[in-house]
Formats: C-alpha cells, structure tokens, sequence
C-alpha cells in the first residue's frame, strides 16, 4: 500500500519532484547505515547517470523522470549501491516488465494521457531476497564494529559535562554520566559508532542546543539551568538522527527499535497491580500553518495563526460549512503550496517560503482561498506531512453541537433478503454446526 501511495503522490505531483512524504524538521532522518558505509556513488539503473552517495534523492529523481522507475522503501535497504548496481546488471540480462509491476496512471482516461510507472519492491521474491541479504551482511559489519568497540582500551575522551577524562574503555565514560549526571544513552554494549555519538551530542551541546527539546539557547548557564530544571538530561528517542548508533535498529529488516521493543512486550504477563499513575504520554505538538511556532496545546496554535497571521481556521470552517475530510483537504493544500513557496489565494510562485509569506500578508491574501475546485481534490487527502498533528485536532462543522442528524449523508446498504430460506441453508454457521456433529 505505502508503494502505491508514494506512486499516485508522484503521478500527482511529479512537476514539483515530490519523492516522499514530507516530515516537519522535529526528528531528522538519520543515515541507513554506520559510519564508514555509504562511500561508493550511486549508480542508474537503466542507464550511465551516476551520482555521489549523500545524493539518493537525486538519483531517484533521475530514476523516475527518465524511467518511470520507482523503488518501494529506499529507506529501508542496508546497502543502497550494492542494490543498484544488482539490478543494474540483472536488467541488462532480461526486461523490466520480467521483474516490476507496471501500474498505469490515469487509467480511466484517453489512452493518449495514460503513462505506465514501473514499481520495484519487495513482492518480488528475488528482491525480497536481496534485500535480506544485505541486512544480513550489514548486520555482521555492526557487530563486528561493535566487539571491535568493546576491546579498544585506547578511548579516550572528556565527560560532556564536568571534563573529566576517561580513558581505557567507553564503557567508563557511560556509565560515570549516567552514574554521575543522571544522562544515559543506554548500556554500552548495545551502542554502536560511539566516538561518531558522542560527537554528535558534544555538537549540540557547543551549539547551545538542548538535547531532548532540541532548543537553542543564548548562553551555556542557561542551556544548563533549562536541562537541569526540565529533567532534559537524555536525548530525544524520537530523532531518528540516533537510530544507527543503537544495534537494535539493525536486527529486523524494516523495523525500529520501537517496533521491536513492542513485539517483546507483548510477550510480558499483564500484572493487574501495575501503578500506572505515573504515566506521562509524549506531547504531540501541532505546527503553524505559516512559521514553525509548535504548541502542545491546541487553542494555542489555532490563536498564534489568527493573532500573529490573521488566519482563522473555525471560521473558515463555519463560513464555508466545512465537512472534517474538506478540512483535511484545505490543510494539506495550504500546507503544499506553501511548501512549493506558491501563494495559494493567487496562485502566484516567489523563489523562497520568505517571499510567498511576505506576499501573502502584503496582498492580502491570508484568508482568501482559491475556488473550492482547486483544493478539494483527491490528492489532498495525503498528508503533505507525515506527522501533521494539526490534522488530528479537526472537527466537522458540526460536531461541535452534538445535536445535529446527520445520518442523511451515511450511505445504508441494505441486507439482501429476497431468499431468506436459501441464505438460511447456505450460512456458514449451518455448515459448521454440520461439521461438528459429524465429528462428534
């Protein structure tokens, strides 16, 4: 399913080279391996085209302008190269129709508009198997890198926050911050690329960035009064930035450690005397339509964008008598035209997201829609960003009062009867009530 929704958003949108759905910039996608993979380029396919190996999106740009060619899950394959260049040489030996599924777009349309994509994914046994298999082998590389860590007495390194020196293990180090500042990354045996880690916290720390919050400070006293008060002595688990530093993330083939971990707890006996009352969920923030000001509280953000923008979402939603899935539409129009710096009152396109929210308060066109047509499309219902809470605070119009019937817009399909007797012969429970007498 996730395949064919990343080919209808690029049938849809392929102008603006849209490759993936969009994230908003709270957990950067980290690296598909270690440290020292990812060096050899990337090479086409069907063709001579290579390019460098930080530029993926390039290639896969390449991939499906010139040959229509999509691959399902990038992500998620562990030596992106060593893929390419398997099926480079497989399709030099048979076609592409031997080993893709071809999905023709507008397929109710004049032949003459009809173009065929042609889909590469893990359906396929042979690639299925490829894909495993480099798992595989990237897996042996991590741990094999991993007891390389652990027997390495020639670590060196300063405590981030009182610069003791450690040397000897890295062990050491972990557990003096976890021990001693209350700041664990996990058990040292479960972390792979440490010193590459380790900088990468040290990084944020120098660019007076808190490590949980991800906030940025004027001074390092206050950066350290906020983590000391607000209990941010850890890292944010949800900034995928730190997914390869941790083994766990290389066990299964297109599974996090999140995933993982609740595959074993299922496995847990349920204790009906657990204390739960200390329970605290993750906030989930909601993004501004037009800036990146996040709130944890829903009304905040709806007044941010009606005082600091002039924007009014109830009352669009009442005037305009809104449905919750047109909701959804407008959101994730204004969301992608905003994306693409693209005025969606006018429809006019500027060369950055600075110059369109400039053009769009000037002219006047913050609460000025373009006609209902242009956003209330079937593209619309995607989400132009993934985790777009801002989508799960919508209601309908109507919702709100609880007393209106709206039972007229439900479809009812009624129940065929015309031979109840036959239906009544023919159910299933008859002949499972058969099968059992029999046994017996």
């Amino acid at each position: 399913f996730s395949s064919c929704f990343l080919l209808y958003r690029l049938y849809l949108w392929e102008q603006d080279s849209i490759l993936e759905p969009l994230c908003f910039p709270e957990s950067p996608a980290g690296g598909g391996g270690g440290g020292a993979a990812g060096a050899e380029p990337l090479l086409c396919l069907l063709c001579a085209e290579s390019v460098g190996p930080r530029d993926r999106d390039v290639l896969l740009r390449h991939v499906l302008l010139q040959h229509r060619l999509v691959i399902a899950d990038v992500k998620l394959i562990a030596d992106l190269p060593k893929y390419l260049l398997y099926w480079k040489g497989r399709f030099l030996e048979q076609p592409l129709t031997d080993f893709c599924s071809v999905i023709k777009t507008n397929s109710t349309g004049p032949v003459e508009k009809q173009e065929e994509y042609f889909l590469l994914c893990d359906i396929l046994p042979e690639d299925r198997l490829l894909r495993e298999k480099l798992q595989q082998k990237r897996l042996e590389e991590i741990l094999e890198q991993q007891q390389k860590e652990r027997d390495d007495s020639s670590f060196q390194r300063l405590c981030m926050f009182c610069s003791e020196e450690f040397t000897g293990n890295r062990s050491s180090l972990l557990n003096h911050m976890a021990r001693e500042h209350s700041f664990s990354i996990g058990l040292p045996d479960n972390i792979v690329y440490c010193n590459e880690f380790l900088d990468a916290l040290q990084s944020k720390l120098d660019n007076l960035q808190c490590l949980y919050c991800e906030k940025t400070f004027r001074d390092k006293t206050t950066l350290k009064d906020h983590m000391r008060k607000k209990a941010h002595r850890r890292i944010n688990a949800g900034n995928r930035e730190y997914d390869r530093f941790y083994v766990i993330n290389y066990l299964e083939l297109g599974k996090t450690w999140e995933e993982v971990q609740s595959e074993d707890d299922r496995d847990l006996v349920d204790d009906e005397d657990d204390d739960w009352s200390d329970w605290r969920a993750h906030p989930v923030c909601a993004v501004c339509l037009f800036c990146d000001q996040q709130s944890e509280t829903m009304d905040k953000i709806y007044t941010h964008m009606q005082e600091a923008h002039g924007f009014d979402l109830h009352r669009l939603r009442t005037d305009l008598n809104l449905k919750f899935y047109q909701q959804v539409k407008l959101v994730n129009f204004i969301r992608r035209e905003i994306h693409q710096s693209r005025c969606y009152g006018c429809q006019e396109r500027f060369g950055c997201r600075a110059e369109v929210l400039e053009h769009i308060v000037a002219a006047g066109h913050v609460m000025k829609l373009p006609e209902t047509s242009a956003w209330d499309q079937p593209q619309y219902y995607f989400p132009t960003y993934e985790n777009d809470a801002l989508l799960c605070t919508l209601t309908d119009s109507d919702g709100e009062s609880g007393g209106t019937d709206r039972s007229e817009d439900v479809p009812v399909i009624a129940e065929d009867i015309s031979n109840l007797h036959t239906l009544k012969q023919t159910s299933v429970l008859k002949q499972l009530l058969r099968n059992r007498s029999s046994c017996s």
